[in-house]
């Protein structure tokens, strides 16, 4: 419902190659990607992960 007509924001730490262990049906994930890329700019983030890292300090 929301296709073309609202902004979305995705975040994610896994490669659309393995969204379909989500999603489980190989034409549904590539269907969902499709959607989301259609329009989109993608922005790609390297190095550590912050939340990652605040997690492991907080269970010390």
């Amino acid at each position: 419902m929301c296709y073309e007509t609202r902004s979305l924001i995705v975040t994610t730490n896994l490669q659309f190659g393995q969204w379909n262990h989500v999603f489980g049906d190989p034409i549904l994930t590539e269907a969902v990607i499709d959607r989301l890329i259609h329009h989109s700019h993608l922005l790609f983030f390297n190095g550590d992960s912050r939340r990652l890292r605040d997690s492991i300090l907080q269970n010390k």
